[in-house]
């Protein structure tokens, strides 16, 4: 058997948490660089008061890339466990505690990262985008009108539609370890994920996103299987990818996976997957229940053979 390939996923939340479920069981060089730009729940508390990167994105890519054995299921659900409580403890995700806790003991992030990921059996590595905790800022169109939202949650949240983004600080440092895995990998994934909140970030970060474009891996763009609520909605799927374009007009892209179920018009988003530089591959993804999810083990299968280069 040759060699697995070294796969570098990038995004944050949900998004990243499907990739990775389906990544884990595809290759053992796994990397995941996570955006760090939360303000809301357990995450914002914890880095308003510590001052701290929001751990929250960075535990779900731990969760995911735990085993399905007995110590990888009991493990995913610890960290993932919240407290429920009359107290200040109310909301709080365990393994956004145990990080902070390794942060402070060792002041060091990755480190702390990797010790956590020792401890759930982590198939794979967690890296923060960034050093230092960022704030995303959107440029909205609400009826004409062009304003200004700051932070994740406002972001994700406003009933305008989301234009472009910055990052605050305006050129924060990346994570060195995150710019030497994208360098070293053999494939590096976009998506799924918040487009504007998840994804886009990466090519913000100077450092990151310079290491991105110069990469000689191959870009794999997931999309999603439903627009994002404020974010991008009544997104088509090439829309996805004329944004992508956008905020990196130099970027180029060597697959676009769509599901089969949401592709309403195939000419058109293989125009803007070519406008890339890619090719568009359809297939069964979704979950079969109906839901806008990944199924891990389609989503495993697909990439297994993109990678191999069967499709």
């Amino acid at each position: 058997m040759g060699r697995k390939p070294k796969v570098v996923a990038l995004g944050g939340g949900h998004g990243l948490y499907a990739s990775l479920s389906a990544l884990r069981n595809v290759t053992d060089e796994l990397t995941a660089v996570v955006t760090v730009a939360d303000d809301g729940g357990s995450s914002g508390r914890l880095r308003r008061e510590l001052g701290v990167l929001p751990p929250g994105d960075l535990r779900m890519a731990l969760a995911a890339l735990c085993g399905d054995d007995e110590w990888g299921i009991t493990w995913s659900e610890v960290v993932q466990h919240r407290f429920r409580s009359e107290g200040d403890l109310h909301g709080h995700a365990v393994g956004n505690l145990l990080i902070v806790a390794l942060w402070e003991l060792l002041g060091d992030p990755v480190a702390g990262l990797d010790w956590v990921g020792r401890l759930l059996g982590a198939r794979g590595r967690v890296l923060p985008m960034a050093s230092v905790p960022l704030d995303i800022v959107a440029r909205v169109e609400l009826d004409g009108v062009i304003s200004t939202v700051r932070g994740q949650v406002a972001c994700a949240l406003t009933p305008g539609r989301v234009q472009a983004i910055s990052l605050v600080p305006e050129n924060p440092p990346a994570s060195q370890e995150a710019v030497r895995a994208v360098l070293d990998a053999d494939w590096v994934v976009f998506g799924p994920g918040s487009w504007f909140t998840s994804v886009l970030p990466h090519l913000k970060v100077p450092e990151l996103a310079e290491a991105l474009h110069l990469t000689k891996a191959r870009r794999l763009v997931t999309l999603n299987l439903a627009p994002q609520p404020g974010e991008t909605d009544d997104f088509s799927p090439q829309q996805h990818l004329e944004v992508l374009r956008q905020h990196a007009p130099d970027l180029t892209v060597d697959v676009v996976l769509a599901d089969t179920g949401v592709v309403d018009d195939l000419d058109a988003l293989e125009k803007s997957a070519a406008a890339l530089g890619g090719q568009v591959i359809t297939a069964c993804v979704a979950a079969e229940d109906g839901s806008p999810r990944h199924d891990p083990r389609r989503l495993a299968s697909v990439l297994d053979e993109i990678f191999l280069q069967k499709r």
